[in-house]
């Protein structure tokens, strides 16, 4: 296990140029960048992107843990960073956070490869002191919001989840293939489309998974033009149909709003965070 610690580079510009790609479309750590935070990095395998930024918050109660899984539609342009402001802002409220790399299309990942790394990095939490394993809630953003809702119907792990907060998630990948979201990316995550890879598509899509057996809130900007908002809509009326607890909850901005630490997006997914975790 690395235990190097290291601190958090912004996110400023990221954002930008995410949107832009999505529009068009050894353990070696990364190194340290900023300011200590507390943060430790633990390796889960031996891929270079196989890693987790785990930070437990001050004082001597276990505190419930936030899973984040960041998005960019699989692909290996995008990591980490894009949920560390997130990690800070969240431990600064008295979460422990768990920040996860996986490997993306182009490194190693695809399906089922990223989703057994997402289930890893929360199984190796298992043991570790300053967590309340009772409360672990996945909060997954865009094509993370597909690994959090896949991971949250997972049985069997060391680690479960017990909630999950999707922010503007592609959570219907048939429905994301049928309309090219990202590009193709959903049809290169999965190695083909869903006529080519029908049981790829059961396996991964959190709609097809329903009941995921926990609660979940989704979190989407009404102007969000790179994940339309009827993936969230349609996951709902599916998990209540099966007889999940599930609610949308509609926001302004865009499909960054929900990542972009201080925005009312984000003030939602951390109201969704505390409902889930009874904080």
């Amino acid at each position: 296990m690395n235990g190097e610690r290291f601190g958090r580079r912004t996110a400023l510009g990221l954002a930008g140029g995410l949107a832009a790609v999505m529009a068009g479309c050894s353990t070696g750590a990364p190194r340290a960048s900023g300011d200590d935070d507390g943060a430790v990095r633990y390796a889960y395998g031996p891929s270079p992107s196989q890693y987790a930024e785990l930070t437990v918050p001050s004082g001597s109660a276990p505190a419930p843990v936030v899973v984040i899984i960041h998005g960019g539609y699989w692909s290996a342009s995008y990591g980490a960073e894009l949920g560390r402001p997130l990690a800070v802002d969240l431990v600064g409220r008295g979460f422990a956070t768990c920040n996860v790399e996986y490997r993306r299309v182009g490194e190693g990942g695809g399906w089922p490869q990223t989703g057994e790394d997402v289930a890893a990095a929360v199984d190796a939490l298992r043991g570790r002191p300053g967590l309340d394993l009772n409360h672990v809630v996945a909060l997954g953003h865009s094509a993370g919001g597909q690994l959090a809702g896949w991971l949250a119907a997972r049985r069997g792990g060391a680690v479960e989840l017990t909630g999950a907060v999707l922010q503007a998630g592609v959570l219907d990948l048939v429905r994301a293939s049928a309309e090219g979201l990202g590009g193709g990316a959903v049809d290169a995550f999965l190695g083909g489309s869903p006529a080519e890879r029908p049981d790829a598509y059961a396996q991964a899509s959190p709609t097809a998974r329903v009941p995921l057996g926990v609660r979940s809130i989704c979190v989407h900007g009404t102007s969000d033009t790179l994940v339309p908002i009827t993936q969230s809509q349609d996951f709902v009326d599916a998990a209540r149909r099966a007889g999940d607890t599930t609610e949308l909850r509609t926001v302004d901005g865009d499909h960054f709003g929900p990542i972009t630490v201080g925005t009312p997006a984000w003030d939602a997914c951390v109201a969704a965070v505390r409902e889930l975790t009874g904080r």
